[in-house]
């Protein structure tokens, strides 16, 4: 094998891209798509080792101040062993397309088409109970995040949802692992209640973190049914 047979991060970038063209490349080895107050990528995360990748879809949400691209619902290309694929730059051009077809088809949320904000959601609050459910670490953040990506587009059933799965939630996480900044579940639900209140506030972070994130060059593809509050 030559060096020029081994893939590198800009080709590997464009051959994904090529694969998923409602995806935008937004740095090298990371795609992603602006559905309103959320962004969904496709990172192809390098192993420590530098020689390989593993594709791995989630979602951000522009709801919080937050110092980079999160892996948020993240869910890795996997074996059908249940391990995680990895993808040898060596090996990129023979595998990828086929690793791209069963990463679509792995995916919990549609990353072909755009999910809806209802999906992703869901997918939040199924997250948020399985973690309760395997004894995990309470997911408060993923909870506060289902509702304010509600609230931002003025999605009051979902954001109603959201408020009774919290308190829900709240009453079994165990007190020995939640923030150490946690007060109480009513004082958290109130902060929540008050915040979904004006969605006004909720873009001017949206509009903060686009900045921030350099998201400007990120397409901004339409969420179903939602419309952004003047």
């Amino acid at each position: 094998m030559t060096k020029s047979d081994v893939a590198t991060p800009r080709r590997v970038t464009s051959d994904w891209v090529a694969e998923f063209p409602g995806f935008d490349a937004w740095r090298p080895m990371h795609l992603l798509r602006r559905l309103g107050p959320v962004v969904q990528g496709i990172c192809l995360d390098r192993s420590t080792s530098g020689d390989g990748y593993t594709p791995t879809v989630h979602v951000h949400p522009l709801t919080r101040e937050f110092p980079a691209i999160s892996l948020a619902l993240g869910q890795r290309l996997e074996r059908t062993s249940g391990q995680p694929e990895r993808i040898l730059f060596s090996r990129h051009g023979g595998e990828f397309q086929d690793a791209a077809r069963i990463l679509a088809e792995q995916s919990r949320l549609p990353i072909g088409s755009p999910p809806s904000l209802e999906e992703i959601v869901k997918e939040y609050h199924s997250v948020s109970v399985a973690r309760q459910q395997s004894g995990l670490p309470p997911a408060v953040m993923e909870i506060e995040d289902s509702i304010l990506i509600s609230a931002a587009v003025e999605r009051s059933d979902l954001v109603a949802e959201g408020l009774t799965l919290a308190r829900e939630l709240a009453i079994k996480w165990p007190k020995a692992r939640l923030p150490l900044d946690w007060v109480s579940a009513e004082v958290w639900l109130d902060g929540l209640a008050s915040m979904v209140r004006d969605s006004g506030s909720l873009w001017a972070i949206i509009d903060s973190q686009v900045i921030k994130h350099k998201l400007g060059k990120i397409r901004e593809r339409q969420l179903m049914l939602e419309i952004r509050p003047e």
